[in-house]
């Protein structure tokens, strides 16, 4: 067991003797100086199920944010991930590679690699090249990573309702094109599943704003976009997902749109 499932099963434990599931980090960080972990904010950050520990795999747990520094383990680890569903379709992609494209292997660089080769604007819009001709007011805007704090009220599906305060949710990148929004989180590797929230919180935050009076009405469509990207036999692929939210204050009515590989052909 590694100190970061020490920690969650120690913090599972120690909820499960008091029968109640809602914890402070000041917890966390307690327990993480016992069994010396030294990044207390990462303990509860888990994007993908199978890294959970096993007692909470076993008893059918996992860990969501309540925002103001409160966490709580709720019984369903479907409800918190969601499983990748397969690649419809592949596609080869020419591949126009630039001095700093795959310079590191982190998110950022995965996303600007799919936004400056425009694998985005064609996954989301159908269109690639054809917006170097149109007026720069038409064609898509890009809208840079950053972080925020909001506070949200949602369901957890018919029988938990969360009320999250000053919550901090981080956005990787956003697309806007027409009243048509992309928000994108990427990763590297095969994961099989990912954390809902992840998508959730920044398709709710857009979800949000098109109720306030400056932008009322303006969003059309929402899209949680996931990109992940691979290396197999030399070749990068970069596969994507769509999901949209039936229900928008609902995080259990996660729906998926589509899903393509692009193979990236130099």
């Amino acid at each position: 067991m590694n100190k970061k499932d020490e920690v969650l099963t120690a913090l599972f434990k120690s909820c499960e003797q008091k029968n109640d599931y809602i914890f402070h980090n000041d917890l966390v960080k307690d327990i993480a100086r016992k069994v010396g972990f030294g990044n207390p904010f990462d303990a509860t950050k888990i994007d993908n199920k199978n890294k959970l520990p096993k007692i909470l795999l076993k008893n059918d747990y996992a860990v969501i944010h309540l925002g103001n520094g409160n966490h709580q383990f709720i019984k369903g680890i479907e409800k918190v991930y969601h499983d990748f569903e397969p690649i419809e379709s592949t596609l080869q992609w020419n591949y126009k590679k630039s001095i700093l494209n795959e310079y590191n292997s982190s998110e950022s660089n995965i996303l600007s690699v799919a936004n400056n080769q425009r694998i985005l604007h064609h996954f989301l819009f159908g269109k690639d090249t054809e917006f170097d001709d149109i007026d720069i007011s038409k064609r898509p805007k890009t809208y840079f990573p950053h972080r925020t704090k909001t506070s949200f009220s949602y369901n957890f599906g018919s029988d938990l309702y969360l009320e999250l305060e000053n919550i901090q949710i981080e956005i990787d990148l956003t697309i806007e094109f027409q009243g048509t929004i992309g928000v994108f989180e990427g990763k590297n590797g095969k994961p099989d599943s990912f954390a809902i929230y992840q998508i959730y919180h920044p398709f709710l935050y857009y979800h949000k704003a098109n109720q306030l009076s400056d932008i009322q009405g303006k969003i059309k469509e929402i899209f949680g976009v996931y990109v992940v990207k691979t290396i197999e036999n030399g070749i990068t692929n970069l596969k994507i997902w769509a999901y949209t939210f039936e229900n928008p204050l609902d995080i259990t009515s996660i729906k998926f749109v589509k899903s393509v590989c692009y193979q990236l052909n130099v």
